[in-house]
């Protein structure tokens, strides 16, 4: 695996994919820079080596050229973060950013306008792509956000870069992670899956029950399971479609020797709100009208021990609807196991959008070994998909 420490970029002007695709407020100011600190590392080393760095990413999903999807909106939060200026291009091919990038002396940055202002790059147009890669003699990946999506600017333009493309540090680290828990990670392993449906996790379960000791099932999903075995779920959420497959599932984990832990007792609602009436049930005798939003006291017990007990943990998906405070206990003291678990040795890797928000909302963010800046490339690669932009660099 070929990273950015395989070359030296003394007088070379690299072309680096970053996920820039980051939130703005009203007033088209960054709210979250992670993405943008995450892409630092490489930057960075490619400016030490004497190098320059053209920038190029999305952001959104622009209709044509929009103004609000402008990237010049990130320039200044680039520029503080990174604490170098950088040069725009207004756009991302062409002549103004094929005299941009001649221009571009060691130690500078240049940033392209939206790649996304152009359909060709969604559709994977070799021709775009072509004339992405006139700009750089270096072309680095480091966006796994969307290193699942065979884009132009992700996949196609490595083909125009033989022998001189490379991951990014942020790249690497992802793969690696991602690596720890799918095949080199200490034994036992423990997966963690909640969220609302059991269909969205069934190819990531089919491909981890290999690779795992144990699987904590929390969420939504939860309710599927309890019924399916012959549980009381009262109004809880569930897919009566998939009950089957929870069988199924629980079948194939007692082959494997994967041991399943589903929640033992459930915070129950009488509505979907923070200010429902709420009482402690056994997670499969839930009365009628009344509905499991977090799972309760005993399970959070219970999970702790296995979480204790676990030397490589992947956690995708949160226990409870955590965006209601009186419902997020569940998944904060799930966070707090991980956190103890880590500091004691653990390997910790999260993933999924939902999980991600919910370790940034409760302050885990650094008491985790790793949390992944992908959402669907992370659920792919966990279903054992190569992802396509990836495979391009290690072709």
């Amino acid at each position: 695996m070929k990273t950015i420490d395989d070359f030296n970029f003394k007088n070379k002007k690299a072309l680096i994919r970053v996920d820039f695709n980051v939130p703005l407020n009203d007033n088209f100011e960054v709210t979250d820079t992670t993405r943008i600190e995450s892409a630092k590392p490489t930057i960075i080393k490619i400016l030490e080596d004497g190098g320059s760095c053209i920038l190029m990413s999305h952001l959104g999903r622009p209709k044509g050229i929009q103004e609000d999807f402008s990237l010049k909106h990130i320039i200044k939060t680039l520029e503080n973060i990174l604490g170098v200026e950088v040069v725009f291009s207004e756009n991302c091919v062409g002549e103004m950013a094929e005299n941009a990038a001649k221009k571009l002396q060691q130690g500078e940055i240049l940033l392209l306008e939206n790649l996304r202002f152009h359909d060709e790059e969604k559709q994977g147009n070799q021709n775009f792509a072509e004339q992405l890669s006139r700009l750089g003699d270096i072309y680095v990946n480091d966006a796994f956000g969307t290193a699942h999506r065979a884009h132009a600017s992700t996949t196609i333009i490595a083909d125009y870069f033989s022998g001189q493309k490379c991951f990014g540090y942020l790249l690497a680290k992802e793969i690696e992670s991602i690596n720890k828990v799918m095949q080199t990670g200490e034994r036992p392993v423990l997966a963690i899956l909640g969220g609302a449906k059991v269909s969205s996790k069934i190819t990531i379960v089919e491909n981890i029950l290999d690779k795992i000791d144990h699987l904590i099932i929390g969420g939504g999903m939860t309710f599927t399971f309890i019924k399916a075995m012959g549980g009381m779920i009262g109004n809880s959420l569930v897919e009566d479609d998939k009950m089957e497959l929870a069988l199924e599932i629980l079948k194939m984990a007692k082959q494997k020797n994967v041991e399943v832990h589903l929640p033992v007792d459930a915070l129950v609602a009488d509505a979907f709100s923070n200010e429902a009436s709420t009482k402690v049930t056994d997670v499969n005798a839930i009365p009628d009208g009344w509905m499991g939003l977090d799972v309760g006291p005993k399970s959070i017990l219970y999970f702790n021990d296995v979480v204790k007990s676990s030397k490589t943990i992947l956690w995708n998906g949160p226990l409870g609807v955590f965006e209601m405070e009186r419902f997020a206990n569940g998944t904060i003291a799930l966070g707090n196991s991980i956190s103890e678990a880590t500091k004691s040795g653990a390997f910790s890797l999260v993933g999924g959008g939902d999980s991600v928000a919910a370790v940034k909302q409760f302050g885990f963010e650094d008491k985790v070994s790793y949390v992944s800046t992908g959402g669907g490339a992370m659920l792919e690669s966990l279903e054992g998909k190569i992802l396509p932009g990836i495979k391009a660099i290690l072709d």
